[in-house]
């Protein structure tokens, strides 16, 4: 008899056996489980054919129409199967745990391999990733102006063995106008949500763990409320550094983009900053002045950090002033704060 599992002891056998995911590609795309494959048992299409017919015509007629399409098919789920597999394990899931999760899993067992399926299926994953950002973790906040550096200091306290979760990592964009340059196209929220949620797995609650000061929205992506409330909540280490090693910083970040992306990344931010020092922004980028072009924008950067950090509780903001970026010694210093 096919073993059924429940999301928890579903995810602890993933480390171990590979994921199938057969529902559609499009459904994949818009979210899947970190680490899954995708072995569809209808297209987009195909979907769309049998679901209709379900509607109109009932259940069973359905079925014999799934069966007419997937039939044909059975031999190259089994080929992909055999390219995929390590193990001769595989866990199986579809959307709800139904006929295509247990389709795929007897066709599969038929020729030989061992399947487990996911009760309630992609659906109770969905449950447990919005469950987890209510779970409780010790936050610290990595504050500072723009240009200070942070995503790199949140790094240097990774390899001082600190817990940090980069958040604009996981949503491919680094938080501003200039965030999306360098970048790969950003995920769907759903997905943005599931990465955030299995980086969070890895977490012990009890010891702190180190998240970079974030708008609410990054790029596209949303913080999740649950774990925005923390965060919001948590104590901040704001880092200051003087306006030249800031500018500097920003012109070795972003001085090897394209005038054109850098000049379309400023107009963005126009309407708050103004147009004439837009106008000199982009005077400023034509001619590959950066510094200057990017000491301009920091005017409107600099008013938005100083409004989001007095919506903040005064005594939870705590400043750290540096005269370098020497990330070695910030992350040195600030790693041991008594939070």
């Amino acid at each position: 008899m096919r073993t059924s599992l429940h999301i928890d002891e579903f995810l602890k056998l993933s480390e171990t056996h590979p994921i199938l995911d057969v529902r559609t590609p499009a459904e994949f795309e818009q979210g899947h489980i970190v680490g899954a494959l995708n072995l569809p048992l209808f297209t987009n299409e195909e979907r769309v054919i049998v679901g209709t017919i379900y509607k109109k015509e009932g259940k069973q007629p359905a079925i014999l129409k799934g069966l007419e399409i997937v039939g044909p098919k059975l031999h190259e789920y089994v080929k992909a199967a055999i390219q995929l597999n390590k193990s001769a394990t595989f866990l199986v899931h579809c959307w709800r745990g139904g006929m295509r999760s247990s389709s795929m899993a007897w066709f599969l067992e038929t020729y030989g391999f061992k399947c487990i399926t996911l009760k309630g299926g992609y659906k109770s994953y969905r449950k447990h990733v919005l469950d987890s950002f209510n779970e409780q973790k010790k936050i610290i906040i990595l504050g500072g102006k723009t240009g200070t550096g942070k995503t790199l200091v949140l790094q240097e306290l990774q390899n001082l063995n600190e817990q940090i979760i980069d958040l604009e990592k996981i949503a491919r964009h680094k938080g501003s106008s200039f965030g999306s340059l360098g970048e790969k196209a950003q995920t769907s929220q759903e997905q943005f949500e599931n990465e955030l949620s299995f980086q969070l797995s890895k977490i012990t609650p009890q010891k702190k763990c180190w998240f970079e000061n974030e708008s609410r929205s990054i790029g596209k992506n949303i913080i999740p409320a649950g774990l925005w409330e923390q965060m919001r909540n948590a104590i901040v280490l704001s880092l200051n550094l003087p306006l030249e090693e800031r500018i500097n910083y920003l012109a070795k970040e972003y001085g090897t983009f394209s005038k054109e992306e850098l000049i379309a990344a400023t107009e963005r931010i126009g309407k708050r900053l103004g147009g004439q020092h837009v106008k000199r922004a982009i005077e400023a980028l034509q001619v590959g002045d950066y510094k200057t072009a990017f000491e301009i924008c920091l005017v409107y950067y600099d008013k938005t950090y100083h409004y989001g950090e007095e919506k903040r509780e005064k005594e939870k903001v705590i400043h750290y002033t540096f005269e370098k970026m020497d990330l070695t010694r910030i992350a040195k210093t600030i790693k041991d704060h008594d939070c």
